[in-house]
């Protein structure tokens, strides 16, 4: 009996230590699957980052990086530099306010799309070309559109007797933001409708059907049933396209060049000024670090309300 029990003892204790190693094959296994993607990331991420961080420490330009060592004083500059803060605070209230119209806009035409019975999906295709065609080329297009000699608005509207004179749209500071985000809207708003109708063909027909039988006009499916259901992939829309419109470089570039002086200068055309037009790459690299820190800050509440809005959804 005592041999017996021995025996069960070192049976079961070689199984436990096969059970560990087959464990720690497992997760050596796993670790082998994770490792082209934790390398990708640490090649298109972590180095780029740690790189950025070594330039707005030193003095360096675009020929000759890292010259001295010199602290936070680039973030100083930065930070006591009114053009640059302007810049950031045109392109926050830019990207929200932008972001929030197209996405507005984006949804009621894809609600118009779904309504059809037939050639809605053919219509959501037929809106893509904006989005294909480069950004360079858009910005060259809406400023031939804009220009006040021989543009087609301002033709339109002398034609049509509802100005006098032509407008420098690109000239002076409102109309110049207002162009700039007439081209964003004809270029980005496309990518809203897509996303969106294909937000809208994930609610099930019968909730639909039902509200219609109950009565429900249009307008009560819209605010009690479609919205609520898609409170969630809206947020993560509204998202997306945030970050696209934080990153606004192109149309500035084309259309205004940040001007009427600095009227149009957001963030990224400022960043581009100074690392590529002046070569002061380490003020470019201060400069995008604490642009990416502002914003981290100003999109963390709307994170958490996508976030919050998932767990209600669930």
């Amino acid at each position: 009996m005592t041999l017996a029990l021995e025996r069960f003892d070192v049976d079961g204790l070689g199984e436990r230590r096969l059970s560990a190693v087959r464990r720690l094959v497992a997760a050596g296994g796993r670790g082998l699957w994770l490792a082209p993607i934790v390398a990708a990331l640490a090649v298109t991420t972590l180095y780029p980052t740690v790189f950025l961080i070594a330039l707005s420490l030193s003095k360096s330009s675009l020929g000759s990086p890292f010259r001295a060592f010199v602290g936070l004083d680039q973030f100083g500059r930065v930070l006591t530099d009114p053009v640059f803060l302007a810049a950031i605070g045109r392109s926050i209230v830019y990207g929200f306010v932008g972001s929030a119209l197209q996405l507005v806009a984006g949804f009621a035409i894809a609600l118009l799309f779904s309504s059809l019975i037939k050639g809605g999906r053919l219509l959501v295709s037929l809106v893509l070309l904006p989005l294909m065609t480069p950004p360079v080329m858009v910005g060259v297009a809406w400023k031939l559109i804009l220009a006040p000699a021989g543009g087609l608005l301002n033709g339109w509207l002398l034609a049509a007797g509802i100005i006098e004179a032509p407008i420098s749209f690109l000239g002076t500071g409102g109309w110049a933001w207002l162009s700039i985000g007439l081209a964003d809207f004809w270029q980005w708003t496309p990518f809203i409708v897509i996303l969106c109708f294909a937000a809208l063909t994930t609610l099930p027909d019968g909730v639909i059907e039902a509200s219609v039988i109950d009565g429900a006009n249009a307008r009560q499916r819209l605010v009690h049933i479609i919205l609520p259901a898609l409170a969630a992939p809206l947020a993560s829309i509204f998202v997306l396209k945030l970050i696209i419109a934080f990153k606004l470089f192109d149309l500035v570039y084309v259309l205004t060049f940040g001007g009427p002086g600095f009227d149009t200068t957001n963030a990224g055309f400022a960043i581009w000024k100074h690392g590529l037009q002046e070569f002061d790459v380490a003020q470019a690299a201060a400069e995008t670090l604490i642009y990416a820190v502002v914003i981290g800050l100003v999109t963390l509440p709307v994170v958490k309300l996508h976030a919050a809005l998932e767990r209600w959804d669930t």
